[in-house]
């Protein structure tokens, strides 16, 4: 009754297209109460999702725009598949073993996520103008060319139905629906077209932006309207306007950023904001009724003289009176020095500030919560307690792009997990290289790399022995028995994982549980299904190897050989290093050695931060990721979480840091920065744990000159006329000093001759040490499975990678001319 009396106010008192944002306000607070009574019959009828009711339940978003299947929402992530707008004769030049002229590896790439079973999709951010790009000729829509192109992207979405929930039929559906992300970077450019509120640079960038007039202003609102219009006419269901995280609209927000004082900045609120809300208005008066508009609203800027609750309150208000479908929630500048994707944060952290909007019923018109949401368990607590109408996730459709379905299912167990690394998304994103996942090496290759169960044909099919189970050895026996090849999988230890097994103990690693638990449990269905045999607890030989090699089938014949051995510490040469208060990094993340107050750290790398990390704050039991304490890491991160603050920063006072165990003083032979060679967007991360703590002293180029009787490490620190001196009187030295491979299998086979030599191919850490490259390592297992029955195949020429894109040239020559 409450959607007729909605419709008939629309038909007979508003006049559409005139003006759409005040029909669209009536309708949704009809429909609001209609939409909860709904929603609260679904949860509890026979038609409810029996593992996860409040994420599939139906959300009506109105009579002109339908319903969403569900409540999840795959949210906005930079890819490299949406395009750029580089010009012919300079594509020509690069010789780009993939140009994405054209889009439709990213029409297959939303395609697969579609038939995944998300209700609703956005792109990776497209600018309206070239002012607005990314990085220089990154993805814009702005002409009827780029239009044309974006279509074969929405018919695949839209020849897509999705699975829904309804008390009509047990087999109703609602199309695939995807919305057209328009992000405008304004001082986050990394061009020198870059423009803003103001004349300022920001620290992420190394050019600075140009003012904005005010007659730009108002032609930048027509080019996002323009954009929207374009991108309705390519098909798309509806546009995120960016209004957060830092990019143009939010700089016209904050003081910090907009020093106008024109009719767009000033200290009144009213004139920050008129951005905004021009945008929303133009976009809805010339995009109407039936699309949507979602705004990205930072409700947590988390930067200095950010905006205040009652400012995004009042921004909240007025975004759903201009006419807005969905407010989706910004966590962040990219600027603001603290977590808040990276694998430390905890699942949900920030779902607080969401429940804070909707508690104080601000708006009617439904919100969606995000950051560090990749799990079915995570997204119904968020919905059941009321936190939020929707969930964001981008991430996590990375790891796995049929994470709803499987939820839909209760295939929990089947998920591969999202474990917020960054290493193959953000980190690629930031030097143009096309994204991937660490876990998952299809996503964004999905034209690339085709994995599907028995397609090998029955007479290629191999008897393959992997040798290690770690990341790289777990991947190819997993690609490899699924494509239809009998493998078995041997390991000297008595679990699966390999290094993954110490790196799931460090604090803010706990994710890394997840991949340990999806490899186990495909492996163990492979092996349930004939095809994959487990001999853990089994140290392979070379002559076990050629015995192998030689047998009948019956006799467990061996065709080829992975050698996934992996790794052993590097041992530096110092005198003294026998002494008992040495010890490896091996000792103590898998052994758990005794380790005292004070502790020196020989290496500087990935593992010497980790093993720091782990020895301030570990208290003697490994966690899992739900385990982790969201108000602990917002004390400790000085987020605040009441909202009394701008920026949502507590007083430096405020802040309560977790106490750590241990003083230590972490160290490296090269001068510079510690932590040099970490994550591109998580390196930061691990450097200001440690420096917060205040417990952890970092010292570069550094001698190594013996440890002494007493199990004392003495020290030369720079070199020449400047150097000094120390004796670091600790109580252990613990050494991660890097890693050298083990490759003591493939070498014996080489130099024995004889046609084992032929059949040995080395992955992993075991083919090259570096850092414990775990994205590396899955990506050449997951490759090489897929063609390893390939003639052309052998041994030494066996490593395969990704197709280097234009943006990826384009990047690195940028680079070598700004240097």
């Amino acid at each position: 009754m409450i959607e007729s009396a909605a419709r008939i106010i629309v038909r007979h008192h508003c006049r559409p297209w005139r003006n759409p944002a005040i029909t669209i306000t009536i309708t949704r607070r009809l429909l609001s109460s209609n939409a909860a009574a709904v929603d609260e019959n679904q949860n509890h009828s026979d038609m409810a999702n029996p593992h996860y009711p409040h994420m599939f339940a139906p959300l009506d978003l109105g009579p002109d725009i339908g319903r969403l299947p569900n409540r999840v929402l795959m949210g906005s992530m930079h890819t490299g598949l949406e395009g750029h707008s580089i010009p012919k004769l300079l594509l020509k030049f690069m010789n780009a073993e993939d140009d994405h002229t054209d889009l439709a590896e990213m029409a297959c790439y939303f395609g697969e996520r579609a038939k995944g079973g998300v209700g609703l999709m956005v792109t990776g951010g497209i600018s309206p103008n070239r002012q607005g790009w990314v990085g220089p000729f990154a993805g814009k829509l702005s002409t009827e060319t780029e239009r044309d192109r974006h279509k074969v992207v929405t018919d695949m979405v839209h020849s897509i139905r999705i699975p829904t929930y309804s008390p009509d039929s047990i087999n109703s559906t609602e199309p695939g629906r995807i919305c057209l992300q328009i992000l405008h970077t304004g001082r986050y450019a990394y061009h020198p077209f870059a423009v803003s509120a103001s004349s300022t640079k920001s620290p992420i960038s190394p050019f600075p932006a140009r003012e904005l007039s005010t007659s730009d202003v108002k032609a930048t609102i027509r080019d996002f309207a323009n954009c929207a219009v374009l991108a309705k006419e390519a098909g798309y269901d509806g546009v995120e306007i960016m209004g957060s995280e830092g990019y143009l609209i939010n700089q016209f927000m904050v003081r910090k950023t907009n020093h106008r004082s024109d009719e767009y900045g000033g200290e009144n609120f009213s004139n920050r904001m008129r951005l905004a809300l021009d945008i929303v208005k133009e976009t809805r008066n010339a995009c109407g009724l039936d699309f949507i508009i979602i705004f990205r609203l930072s409700m947590l800027d988390l930067v200095k003289d950010g905006s205040s609750w009652e400012e995004i309150k009042a921004l909240a208000q007025a975004l759903e009176d201009a006419g807005v479908t969905i407010i989706n929630t910004g966590i962040g500048w990219h600027e603001a020095r603290i977590p808040t994707i990276a694998t430390s944060v905890p699942r949900g952290a920030f779902s607080f500030v969401t429940k804070k909007l909707r508690d104080e019923k601000t708006v009617s018109i439904p919100l969606c919560a995000t950051n560090r949401i990749n799990a079915p368990s995570t997204i119904e607590s968020i919905l059941a307690n009321g936190s939020a109408d929707l969930i964001s996730m981008a991430r996590p459709f990375l790891a796995d792009p049929e994470i709803v379905k499987k939820s839909r299912e209760g295939r929990a167990e089947d998920i591969n997990t999202c474990i917020a690394c960054n290493q193959a998304c953000l980190d690629h994103a930031f030097i143009g290289k096309t994204a991937s996942c660490l876990v998952n090496p299809r996503a964004c290759h999905e034209t690339e790399i085709s994995i599907e169960p028995d397609s090998v044909p029955l007479d290629e099919r191999l008897h393959i022995g992997v040798v290690g189970s770690g990341p790289a050895g777990m991947a190819f026996a997993h690609t490899a028995a699924t494509i239809g090849h009998h493998v078995t999988l041997f390991d000297k230890s008595d679990e699966i994982g390999g290094q993954f097994n110490m790196a799931k103990r460090i604090p803010g690693k706990e994710e890394f549980h997840e991949t340990i638990r999806y490899f186990t449990g495909q492996l163990e269905k492979l092996r349930n299904a004939g095809k994959l045999d487990m001999q853990l607890g089994t140290e392979i030989s070379h002559s076990e190897m050629e015995r192998r090699s030689n047998a009948d089938v019956g006799d467990g014949r061996i065709d080829k050989w992975i050698i996934a051995t992996g790794v052993d510490p590097r041992v530096p040469n110092i005198p003294g290093l026998d002494h008992p208060n040495v010890l490896s990094y091996i000792d103590v993340l898998r052994h758990k050695a005794k380790v005292g107050r004070k502790v020196a750290v020989i290496g500087a790398g990935g593992i010497g931060f980790d093993v720091s990390e782990y020895l301030l704050h570990y208290n003697d039991a490994d966690k899992k990721a739900d385990e982790v304490n969201v108000d602990d890491f917002l004390e400790n991160w000085g987020v605040d979480k009441a909202l009394s603050e701008r920026g949502g920063l507590l007083p430096e006072e405020d802040i309560k840091m977790t106490k750590p165990h241990r003083e230590i003083i972490l160290m490296q032979r090269k001068k510079g920065k510690l932590g040099a060679g970490l994550g591109r967007t998580t390196g930061w991360i691990h450097r200001s744990t440690l420096v917060r703590s205040n417990c952890v002293e970092m010292l570069s180029d550094v001698s190594y000159d013996e440890v002494d009787e007493r199990g004392h490490l003495h020290i030369t620190i720079g070199k020449g006329e400047k150097k000094t001196t120390r004796v670091l009187e600790v109580d252990n030295i613990v050494l991660c000093a890097g890693q050298i491979s083990k490759r003591e299998l493939e070498e014996v086979a080489v130099k024995s001759g004889g046609d084992l030599a032929k059949k040995v191919f080395t992955i992993g850490g075991a083919y090259e040490a570096s850092e414990l490259d775990a994205k590396r390592a899955i990506d050449m297992g997951t490759r090489l499975a897929l063609r390893i029955k390939d003639d052309d195949v052998v041994p030494g020429k066996h490593a395969f990678h990704a197709d280097v894109g234009a943006e990826e040239i384009l990047y690195k020559t940028m680079m070598k001319v700004m240097r």
